[in-house]
């Protein structure tokens, strides 16, 4: 992976609030932002939540069909 591309990476990740960098001379120090990652896994938890439900709901809906 080059550079550029982990850069562009990194710089998609502080966009959605999951790192923050820190200049350091010519070098960016990135940090993870565990409020970030606490808004993600709050994000993660709630669509899973909610397409497991709906798969429960869908295997009852064929069982009960046949």
């Amino acid at each position: 992976m080059t550079r550029s591309a982990i850069s562009q990476h990194l710089l998609v990740l502080a966009d959605a609030g999951l790192v923050e960098a820190e200049k350091v001379g010519r070098q960016r120090i990135y940090r993870v932002l565990p409020s970030g990652l606490l808004k993600l896994q709050a994000e993660i938890d709630k669509f899973w939540t909610d397409e497991l439900d709906q798969l429960v709901a869908d295997a009852h809906t064929l069982r009960s069909k046949s």
